[in-house]
């Protein structure tokens, strides 16, 4: 299997759920599909979701929530299927 590294569009801050009395979106060792949101990415009151980009496992995320990123920062690995 492949290792897919998921990695944020914009620069912004990482979050896990989709606001604070929700669950995270996955969690690591979960099944997603490839259009699967797996975080967001804040930046000026703006939300961009991060889709998984593959069918697969998330095996882990590089980045806590609400951690500061950068483009192109990888956030997460998936192991495609």
């Amino acid at each position: 299997m492949a290792r897919h590294e998921v990695k944020s569009p914009i620069p912004g801050t990482l979050y896990r759920r989709p606001d604070p009395d929700s669950d995270p979106f996955v969690e690591e060792g979960q099944e997603v599909k490839e259009d699967d949101t797996i975080c967001l990415v804040e930046v000026m009151k703006n939300f961009h979701p991060v889709n998984a980009g593959v069918a697969g496992k998330v095996v882990e995320f590089l980045v806590e929530a609400e951690d500061e990123v950068g483009a192109g920062e990888t956030v997460a690995v998936i192991e495609s299927t």
